[in-house]
């Protein structure tokens, strides 16, 4: 009995700890076994739910995004303001059946496509652009295309890598001849004469060589702008001391007329009047950034001109004959579709446009003076480009930015820099404060125009 006794003793102390261990143990196993497959097979429910969720969705390779990139990218590079172009491709992604959206800068595009929980974003850095009329009418026409279905999507961004790889329209030596002849009928438009004609001819002849020189190194065209603004104010004072009379100042602007950046005042004032805050804000110091660098090239070319020339820097130019008015109202359009590179066929339609803006604004000038008469004709040439573009189907800006080019207050902003450099501060603020007034009501006669012949198509 003892011996009994004592081996219930040694198995309660030795054996049965053991065996309540492995019992625990074992059923620990199984549980934890259990919820592996059970976790396993969530997981496996779960990555079939994201894979159907995700092939539904656009995939990187869709070549409707392809397209919708490059087609952005190529109306960013050819001058296509940003509410426009933001418009545009929101059209085209609707049409596409694609979900996103597009925010532009002057400098850069953001492209997000899919649900915002499934958002796949693109940076496109925009180093420069251009106006190209003529690539800009190209690119419409394929966008209705693609959107007909006359074109498939793929093909619609092997022709979109045609146009952009595709030569200029005009070649480099009628591009510079349209410099000097732009400058010589804005000489007109201003009140030279025949002198000043002459001499801002020859001055945007060489303005219009050195772009040709500079554009062709990255480093040397961030400069041109203060060079070409420092050679036309030297060769007008230069010359000042051999051709008497003679008006600096016209010669000065006139043979630099194309770098100023009216336009771009224009169109970022439209920008911040569409909402489009940032791009309307970094679009506008741009612009008076590309002022001082003008005005300082200005600065230097008068101050070096004087060295070699004693002459006056003031001259009232001799008036001339008011039929020449019209001979340069019929060089400029010309020379603005050259230089904004429109078809050959469109020449016709530019110079009416041209006509109209510089007829309304002179309309208006004599019943609301001159800021505020420029509003006439801004609701011309807006009203007649739309109307040219329904009728035609092809982009309004064809005629629009031509017409507008005589409206700009570019040489009011330029008066604004040289009351400056003349240390006339309170004539330059007031002559700065013209050049917004001017800018406003171009903008507001336009979108005056679009309420009288609503556009029928966005760009």
């Amino acid at each position: 009995m003892t011996l009994l006794l004592t081996g219930v003793s040694k198995f309660r102390l030795l054996v049965w700890p053991r065996c309540v261990d492995y019992c625990i143990w074992f059923i620990a196993e199984i549980f934890l076994r259990g919820r592996h497959f059970e976790l396993k097979a969530m997981n496996s429910e779960i990555s079939s739910e994201e894979l159907i969720l995700t092939d539904t969705e656009p995939n990187a390779t869709d070549p409707r995004i392809a397209f919708a990139v490059k087609l952005g990218q190529a109306l960013h590079r050819f001058g296509t303001s940003t509410h426009r172009l933001e418009e545009m491709m929101n059209l085209v992604l609707q049409k596409l059946g694609l979900d996103g959206q597009f925010f532009v800068t002057p400098t850069g595009i953001f492209a997000s496509f899919g649900s915002p929980e499934e958002h796949r974003t693109s940076l496109i850095r925009v180093e420069s652009t251009e106006v190209d009329l003529g690539k800009l009418a190209l690119l419409d026409k394929l966008v209705n295309q693609v959107i007909k279905g006359e074109l498939s999507v793929a093909e619609g961004a092997v022709e979109i890598e045609t146009v952009l790889t595709s030569p200029p329209r005009y070649g480099a030596w009628l591009t510079t001849i349209c410099f000097a002849l732009a400058s010589g009928s804005s000489a007109r438009f201003l009140g030279g004469g025949w002198r000043e004609v002459l001499v801002t001819t020859v001055s945007g002849l060489i303005v219009g060589g050195l772009a040709l020189l500079m554009g062709r190194f990255k480093h040397t065209d961030r400069v041109f702008e203060p060079i070409g603004a420092m050679v036309s104010a030297f060769v007008a004072v230069w010359v000042a001391q051999y051709l008497q009379p003679f008006s600096v100042y016209i010669g000065t602007l006139s043979g630099l007329i194309v770098l100023i950046p009216g336009l771009t005042v224009t169109t970022a004032i439209r920008e911040l009047v569409t909402r489009n805050l940032i791009s309307g804000t970094a679009r506008l110091m741009g612009a008076l950034l590309l002022f001082f660098q003008i005005g300082f090239g200005v600065a230097l070319g008068w101050k070096i001109g004087r060295l070699f020339s004693a002459a006056s820097m003031v001259g009232k130019p001799l008036a001339l004959p008011y039929w020449t008015l019209w001979i340069a109202l019929t060089i400029s359009p010309l020379c603005f579709a050259v230089l904004f590179r429109a078809m050959p066929r469109e020449l016709i339609w530019i110079m009416l446009s041209c006509w109209l803006s510089f007829s309304g604004a002179r309309w208006g000038a004599l019943w609301l003076g001159p800021e505020l008469g420029v509003c006439v004709g801004a609701i011309l040439i807006g009203a007649w480009s739309n109307l040219y573009s329904r009728l035609s189907r092809k982009p309004a800006a064809i005629t629009m930015v031509p017409g507008m080019m005589l409206l700009v207050p570019g040489s009011i902003g330029f008066g604004s820099l040289a009351s400056f450099i003349e240390k006339d501060v309170v004539s330059a603020v007031e002559t700065a404060f013209s050049m917004i007034l001017v800018a406003v009501a171009l903008v507001t006669g336009l979108l005056i125009a679009n309420v009288i012949m609503p556009p029928r198509k966005i760009l």
